[in-house]
């Protein structure tokens, strides 16, 4: 037996070798299916990372390529160890993976906006889970659960008091409260309500589309400290037009009216409300007469006092108010503003470690660029005087992507920013002081981090251009340990980018990141076409020294089928400052578009290899505009790709235009001149248009109109609708499909055929 046992293990090992030789002489093939593969190339990565509150360990779920098989993990802080917090068993019914979820649109929101599957009692020995829109409560001690609610109407939003003893959430647009041991449910906004009517377009405590998609709000209501009250934020609805969400797979197609404000039409009127955790009358908080503005960021100070920022309709001012939560009264204490915009930030924390009072942390880039400022204030008195200005904390040509957390205990702060390097992403320390400003992370490229409380231990999510994520624990000031990462793309032999900057018409650098294919290297001149694919659109940075996922791997595979690809960050994208921001106020595509023809030229003149008759285009959303812009204001591009653009900017929501281009009724011809629908007839090139039918973000409203213009305008184009599909168009089917026929519309109309033939 052992005889036996000793030649198939020779066998085996033999096999092992040769298939290990094989897999490092000859490249694994790269195709769309795999790219689209659930799970991709790289494996599916942990989700909902979360420290505990007794800053002791870290947990994520993390499931198999499928989605539908996982464990809730645990990293010990001090050890590194990892294990399972809760097994697979008993996840599945805690925490159900997505694919169980029925709505598309649901779907996309729980990714977009990172919807957390579970959250850890502040005792951090208790978790609770939202199963579906049903709430357990969860015991590691037992290894049991307990079931909160059983409403045929979802809960969502779940937060525990701060000692533990209750949980709040919103069901029916309304906040509930319910005690855990005794397991009653206590209404406790929206009694009042007259009628069904306005019961739907009353939101108390709940985030509406447009303030979750372009105000980044993910809560809108907030324990107080002690436990006694709760400040939510109310929002009525009723005047906020509705754009109706068909779903035309149905038999009878059932209609969901999506509350959208376009340009120029009402918003949700807001409102701050703080009401007993028990129940009782709301006090209102009256903070300024003008009722058209925005309320994107409120909270507790401490026990009594509430934050609440208020930005105008023209979002070029943005108020800090300091509230007395027992009497409403309130007082501006802060206000910052720009001739351009100003940006909404997460970066306000209160911070008590200095002696001589109160004080907090707040961004602006009102010297250029978006840094660090420490306020003071009075906290004996906190409605007395305005916020003292302390000091900067940090200074240059760069931006500070976020605070990542706090020392208190040693008067640190930490915050991301691309000091060293506008294409890279860093973690970087300084003192409240401003001293002793040092980066942390090391290895080049892109590093985000997610800090425990006490601000000791941090896990680090670091990827490069051809490194897929790591994940990372590591000590604020010391070592890292590895504890996850995606599996290796060694095999596919990718392709590096070529780093390039170029020069905009006014100096301005641009960066640029060119893929060439491999016969390039020895091609003749004119033998290779170029294909454009920016995103251009406002906060966005492409061009970095990051992972960039399945659509950098379609352009690898592209590049390996004789195609170039050449990516650049025009003006009005983000990461280099308000003045490169702001190219763009009151006009899209003019600037963006001058940018990209122009880095166009500089590399056809650095490569002949390009073949100037055979130039593509092609982009998604802002980047999907881009491709209409393109294709209607020049003939230079043979043809282009165009997916879930916005065509019309009227058709779009008011936060996010408004922001950028102003009122309608005050840039009526910017508006006019922003729009391709209103180019049609200069198109030039072989078009081809795809967008989803249940998109609830640039709606399919703009494609129909476009297509409408088009055919008026009698020009030919391609178009692909996906039915049901929200903006992502996700899923392994619809991908699959859609790159087949991005990757075959260019091989058709730009003349490359690869040696293998169209797969």
């Amino acid at each position: 037996m052992r005889a036996i046992a000793s030649f198939f293990l020779f066998l085996f090992l033999a096999g092992f070798i040769v298939a290990q030789t094989n897999q490092t002489s000859t490249p694994t093939e790269l195709t769309i299916e795999n790219i689209f593969a659930e799970g991709g190339l790289t494996g599916r990565g942990p989700e909902t990372i979360q420290w505990s509150p007794d800053n002791t360990k870290v947990s994520f779920v993390q499931r198999d390529d499928s989605g539908e098989h996982g464990a809730l993990w645990y990293v010990d802080a001090a050890t590194g160890q990892k294990a399972v917090l809760v097994a697979e068993e008993k996840l599945a019914n805690l925490a159900p993976p997505i694919s169980r979820v029925k709505s598309e649109r649901e779907k996309e929101r729980i990714q977009r906006y990172s919807v957390a599957a579970y959250q850890w009692a502040p005792d951090s020995r208790h978790l609770l889970f939202d199963s579906l829109g049903q709430l357990w409560y969860y015991s590691l001690d037992s290894g049991t659960g307990v079931q909160m609610t059983s409403s045929t109407e979802p809960s969502s939003d779940p937060k525990f008091s701060p000692d533990g003893k209750n949980i709040a959430y919103i069901r029916k647009h309304n906040l509930f409260v319910r005690a855990i041991a005794e397991g009653n449910e206590n209404q406790i906004t929206g009694r009042e309500t007259t009628s069904s009517e306005e019961a739907e377009n009353l939101l108390n405590g709940e985030v509406d589309w447009v303030y979750a998609e372009e105000l980044a709000v993910r809560s809108n209501y907030f324990w107080e400290p002690n436990g006694k009250h709760i400040v939510f934020l109310q929002m009525h609805e009723k005047a906020v037009p509705t754009y109706p969400l068909t779903d035309l797979l149905q038999l009878h197609p059932p209609v969901d009216p999506e509350k959208y404000p376009n340009p120029g039409d009402p918003n949700p009127t807001v409102r701050v409300g703080v009401v007993s955790s028990g129940g009782g009358k709301v006090k209102w908080i009256s903070l300024t007469q003008d009722k058209d503005n925005y309320i994107p960021r409120f909270g507790w100070m401490r026990d009594g006092l509430l934050y609440v920022q208020v930005l105008n309709r023209a979002q070029n001012k943005l108020a800090l108010y300091f509230v007395d939560a027992n009497s409403g009264h309130s007082r501006r204490v802060l206000e910052e503003t720009s001739p351009n915009w100003v940006e909404v930030h997460d970066d306000f924390k209160v911070v008590r470690m200095l002696k001589s009072g109160d004080h907090f942390l707040w961004s602006s880039w009102r010297d250029g660029y978006t840094h660090l400022y420490l306020y003071s204030f009075d906290k004996s008195a906190p409605l007395a005087a305005d916020a003292k200005l302390e000091r900067q904390l940090e200074r240059g040509e760069y931006e500070v992507a976020g605070v990542a957390g706090a020392d208190e205990a040693t008067g640190t702060i930490y915050f991301t920013a691309n000091k060293d390097d506008p294409r890279q992403s860093h973690l970087y320390s300084v003192k409240l002081d401003g001293s002793q400003p040092s980066r942390v992370t090391r290895e080049e490229g892109f590093h985000k981090a997610t800090f425990s409380e006490d601000g000791k231990y941090y896990v680090d999510d670091f990827s490069a251009v051809l490194t897929p994520h790591i994940m990372s624990l590591c000590a604020a000031q010391g070592a890292c340990k590895q504890v996850w990462s995606s599996r290796s793309v060694d095999a596919y032999d990718l392709i590096p980018p070529k780093f390039l900057n170029f020069k905009a018409d006014d100096g301005t650098v641009l960066y640029g990141m060119l893929l060439m294919p491999p016969q390039a290297a020895n091609g003749s001149p004119g033998s290779v076409p170029l294909i454009m694919n920016p995103y251009g659109g406002p906060h966005a940075q492409d061009v970095a020294n990051e992972w960039g996922g399945q659509h950098f791997l379609f352009n690898e595979l592209m590049a390996k089928r004789g195609f170039a690809t050449l990516i650049v960050d025009n003006r009005g994208m983000g990461g280099r400052g308000q003045k490169f921001a702001t190219a763009v106020r009151h006009h899209f595509g003019a600037v963006e578009f001058k940018d990209q023809l122009s880095s166009l030229d500089q590399v056809l003149a650095q490569f002949p290899v390009f073949d100037r008759t055979r130039l593509g285009w092609w982009g998604w959303s802002y980047g999907g505009f881009m491709t209409a812009y393109a294709l209607t204001h020049t003939d230079r591009f043979k043809t282009g790709i165009s997916v879930a653009p916005v065509t019309n900017w009227l058709d779009y929501d008011s936060i996010y235009t408004e922001r950028y281009m102003g009122l309608p009724q005050e840039n009526t011809e910017g508006y006019r001149t922003s729009s391709p629908v209103n180019f049609a007839e200069q198109l030039h090139g072989r078009l081809l248009l795809a967008h989803g039918t249940g998109d609830d973000n640039v709606h399919f409203q703009n494609s129909v109109q476009f297509v409408n213009a088009l055919i008026n305008a009698g020009k030919q184009f391609d178009f692909m609708i996906y039915p049901g599909k929200t903006h992502g168009i996700s899923g392994p089917a619809a991908s699959t499909h859609l790159f087949h026929l991005i990757q075959d519309h260019f091989e058709r109309h730009l003349g490359v055929h690869s040696a293998q033939g169209s797969q």
